[in-house]
């Protein structure tokens, strides 16, 4: 059940503050924090856990401008303590497909029946990372041809649905055995993508919604506590594992990604 917000002027609260029941209050906030020390444990994985609750507490209008911020908050965090660990090659080798991916998805990929490219999506994904992580042998390293692909397929999911990370995830993955190195070369990824969709929301006046700032400034110290609970245990995970995990979140991934397109109407 969705929770309705009112914006009143004359709150004892003040401008812009809204109403928002204890319990609903308490749901996103615990939702954020499991979904950022996913984020802190992985490197990405926070709206893959995110948005299918939060869609259920607060209007997409708040909870889509709100993760943004966070993104780009706990990317921030993350990419300045980790930034020597970041694989730059491979990052420079995505990010020009990436941004033509975001810019064309708009104009091209809308031509395109939003149901059917979700499911398939989300079925590949699902299917390739099943594959990964039954595989007993480790896959060998992938060629860099696959960038273009991975970041122009990426960049578009991104900037149409906000749910193309574990497309170049996938690319990464078979060419980062570390999973430090992943870590942070996805971080920085996210927190690129981060700040050209804050750019495009900013833009499109998205955060002048009165409350939605009080509302991610309030909920912001649960992210970043969700950050670091997850970043401590990654450094106690062993890389197998923790590849493990980063396959497990993308099936999960997935299979959103056909849930949320079966639904499309």
């Amino acid at each position: 059940r969705r929770v309705l917000f009112r914006s009143n002027s004359n709150s004892p609260d003040g401008p812009g503050m809204i109403d928002l029941p204890w319990p609903t209050l308490l749901s996103v906030a615990a939702t954020l924090l499991v979904a950022y020390a996913v984020y802190g444990l992985s490197g990405f994985g926070a709206n893959l856990v995110a948005m299918p609750v939060l869609a259920q507490l607060l209007p997409l209008r708040f909870a889509v401008p709100m993760l943004v911020v966070f993104d780009l908050c706990t990317g921030v965090a993350l990419f300045a303590v980790h930034r020597q660990r970041v694989a730059w090659r491979e990052m420079l080798r995505l990010v020009p497909w990436l941004l033509v991916g975001m810019a064309l998805g708009v104009t091209l990929l809308v031509q395109v029946s939003e149901r059917w490219l979700l499911m398939a999506l989300g079925a590949f994904v699902f299917s390739y990372s099943i594959w990964s992580l039954l595989r007993r042998a480790s896959p060998d390293p992938i060629d860099t041809r696959w960038a273009a692909p991975a970041g122009l397929v990426g960049g578009a999911v991104t900037a149409l649905y906000g749910t193309g990370g574990p497309i170049y995830t996938i690319y990464l993955a078979r060419r980062l055995p570390d999973k430090t190195v992943l870590r942070a070369t996805i971080a920085g990824l996210i927190l690129g993508n981060s700040l050209v969709r804050l750019l495009m929301f900013a833009g499109s006046g998205l955060y002048n919604q009165p409350g939605l700032l009080w509302l991610g400034l309030a909920m912001l110290p649960v992210v970043l506590a969700g950050q670091w609970i997850g970043s401590q245990f990654h450094h106690r995970v062993s890389p197998h594992r923790a590849m493990q995990v980063v396959w497990v979140l993308l099936i999960a991934g997935g299979a959103a990604l056909v849930w949320r397109g079966w639904h499309v109407s």
